[in-house]
């Protein structure tokens, strides 16, 4: 279910913050973060921002495609590995 247009979108308001005080800063560095249900704004793009992902910071370059979208998006939490091996039947020749 999506949310109201009447609230807006949900936008972490600490982080927020942190990239308006960065853009008049001439800083570049990355803003950790672990505001994965915060949906990212226009003045987003251009920054690079670390979200947790339960383990560790994943780095992201925020570009104009990602505007509108979730930084949990970004983070994947699980790692895939593999799907099943098929292995070969051996038939007896008895």
């Amino acid at each position: 279910m999506s949310r109201s247009l009447k609230k807006g979108p949900y936008i972490d308001q600490r982080l927020f913050e942190k990239v308006t005080k960065q853009k008049g800063s001439s800083d570049r560095s990355p803003i950790r973060t672990w505001a994965r249900a915060s949906q990212i704004p226009p003045e987003f793009v251009g920054h690079r921002i670390a979200v947790h992902n339960g383990r560790k910071h994943i780095e992201l370059l925020i570009t104009e495609g990602m505007v509108g979208h979730r930084l949990g998006e970004f983070a994947p939490t699980r790692t895939f590995r593999t799907h099943g091996k098929v292995t070969k039947k051996v038939i007896s020749a008895t």
